[in-house]
């Protein structure tokens, strides 16, 4: 495997039983290559298959058809459990919606998802890194409901990363965000790649953010039409 490519998807098909007895095809052979420690974009319309996609890379979904291959490993050799154990510790989620602990400040959300992922090291000089890194060093004791849409998010991101990912996929993660909010967010995962080394796959329907990611792949039903 190219050592600058982290992830690989190749000939991925999705059916769906409809009545009668067929399928419906979700994606109809989608190729993609996501190089390491950058920002690769899917960007389509609701229904387009770009979640569906995202499902699969990420070993959340199986293909009907078609190889995922991450940092080496082929996901459909995998058992569950190791599939499971491979998005624990080496795969981290955000969501459109940012899913935080209500009850629980920035911080608390944070060491959560250390305790999760069997964190060995510091937890608390980690969390504070990591909030530090989304510009949320002055907010860790604030419940989600003290803070903005946008800070919440950060909050999404710095959980997703505390463990030390390899790979962050995140879907629609600047969906529910103003432009300019949306854009910190982007930035972010940006400043990430580079200073972090976080390789970060990402979905939209956004046109605005096609020139930040360093690949861009278009999704039409269920096919890529464009990828640069």
């Amino acid at each position: 495997m190219d050592t600058e490519l982290i992830l690989t998807g190749t000939g991925i098909k999705k059916g769906y039983p409809v009545p009668g007895g067929d399928l419906f095809w979700a994606l109809k052979g989608v190729d993609v290559e996501v190089p390491r420690s950058r920002l690769t974009i899917l960007k389509g319309r609701s229904g387009s298959g770009k979640t569906t996609l995202m499902n699969i890379l990420s070993g959340l979904d199986q293909a009907t058809e078609g190889t995922v291959v991450f940092d080496g490993k082929t996901m459909s050799s995998l058992s569950e459990a190791a599939r499971t154990s491979l998005r624990r510790k080496d795969i981290g989620f955000v969501f459109q919606s940012v899913a935080l602990i209500p009850i629980m400040t920035a911080a608390e959300n944070v060491d959560y998802a250390l305790r999760l992922a069997g964190w060995k090291g510091d937890r608390k000089e980690r969390v504070r890194e990591c909030l530090e890194l989304v510009g949320l060093g002055k907010r860790m004791s604030h419940l989600p409901s003290e803070m903005s849409g946008g800070e919440q998010q950060r909050v999404a991101i710095a959980r997703a990363i505390a463990h030390k990912p390899k790979l962050v996929f995140a879907d629609e993660p600047t969906g529910e965000l103003d432009t300019n909010t949306a854009l910190q967010v982007v930035k972010i995962f940006k400043e990430l790649n580079q200073s972090q080394g976080v390789t970060i796959v990402m979905t939209t329907h956004d046109r605005g953010f096609m020139e930040i990611g360093d690949r861009v792949y278009s999704l039409e039903n269920g096919e890529i039409v464009d990828g640069n």
